[in-house]
């Protein structure tokens, strides 16, 4: 649209889709709406990039890669609900509304049907040679990817924690620490740590620790790269990235796409992480998985000790068999390649 000055967002129903996604510009082409609801206005999210919704989703940082984006009135519903508002709003004109009204006002099947269709899209992306949207781009590279986790609280940090922290996306950008752990882990944990990698593989006291925080250039990521020293062992390398999602959810995804999703938040003076579930990430998609019942739930805090230094602990914890797997200790932050923040 050539006035973007004068559009009233708050008139009918938008919709934000990527034009060069077969799936997404089937839906677009396809969706009819109640004549009731008002006129329906489609914006190509590859092409409309000055759009003043487009930019009002880069300002909620809502990621156009995780879904659609449908607004209608003054809200902008993303993903799985925006296929459920589509399936309310629809005419029933024509196979696909018709569908999407039969699969979508389900909630629960809207649930389990949203991640296969989101895997098809990624796919399909994939076989094209289609690069991703990256919306969030832009704006990830002027902050540090986890200053929009901590959202209102990310000024109340003190300074050790948002150096630990300022690392911006699609940068350069490192912070490395330094300390000692104890650590724990089940014995039958522990073999399969060792055979998987997925998990420090070993108990022991005193264990030199040293940790790479690392931005990718590729995405909004941010890589945990830690070398554990144990005596009288090869040292171990464990990677993990974290990827920074909504309302302060992040999930930290290990070898062969297996994470952790949590909460992080700034809470009684000390970072907490807190324990939402576990999934697989294949293709863009983030599938639940029920590894709770195995190794139980994860846990977190990281507290500030002084302008450079932090103490932490962790924890899987199962509510048959106790503690899983675990470390404490504390780190000194001992190079950084980025601003303090």
């Amino acid at each position: 649209m050539s006035d973007n000055k004068n559009i009233d967002l708050s008139k009918g129903v938008w919709f934000v889709y990527d034009g060069d996604c077969p799936i997404c510009t089937l839906a677009a082409q396809s969706l009819r709406i109640k004549e009731a609801v008002g006129p329906l206005r489609l914006v190509n999210a590859r092409e409309e990039t000055k759009h003043p919704l487009y930019l009002e989703i880069l300002d909620q940082r809502i990621d156009l890669d995780e879904g659609m984006v449908l607004r209608y009135g003054s809200r902008n519903y993303h993903g799985r609900n925006a296929l459920q508002m589509m399936a309310f709003l629809g005419s029933n004109r024509g196979w696909y509304n018709r569908m999407n009204a039969l699969l979508f006002k389900s909630p629960a099947i809207a649930r389990f049907l949203y991640p296969v269709m989101k895997l098809a899209r990624n796919t399909l992306l994939k076989i094209f040679g289609i690069p991703r949207l990256q919306n969030l781009e832009i704006r990830n590279k002027e902050n540090p990817a986890f200053k929009e986790v901590f959202g209102d609280d990310w000024p109340k940090l003190p300074s050790v924690m948002r150096a630990h922290y300022a690392v911006r996306s699609y940068s350069e950008d490192s912070v490395t620490v330094a300390g000692h752990l104890n650590t724990f882990v089940n014995p039958v944990l522990g073999l399969f740590a060792r055979m998987s990698g997925l998990l420090v593989p070993y108990p022991g006291k005193n264990v030199p620790v040293r940790v790479t925080f690392k931005a990718t250039r590729h995405d909004n990521t941010m890589e945990f790269d830690r070398v554990f020293s144990f005596e009288g062992r090869k040292p171990v390398l464990f990677k993990s990235r974290m990827l920074p999602l909504t309302n302060g959810e992040v999930i930290e995804i290990m070898r062969f796409g297996f994470g952790w999703r949590f909460r992080c938040e700034w809470r009684e003076n000390k970072v907490i992480l807190s324990h939402l579930g576990y999934v697989w990430r294949f293709l863009g998609v983030n599938v639940p998985m029920p590894f709770s019942l195995i190794i139980g739930k994860g846990y977190a805090e990281e507290v500030p000790l002084s302008d450079t230094e932090f103490a932490m602990w962790t924890h899987t914890k199962h509510s048959l068999f106790g503690k899983m797997f675990g470390y404490e200790g504390s780190f000194t932050i001992t190079d950084m390649k980025c601003d303090p923040y």
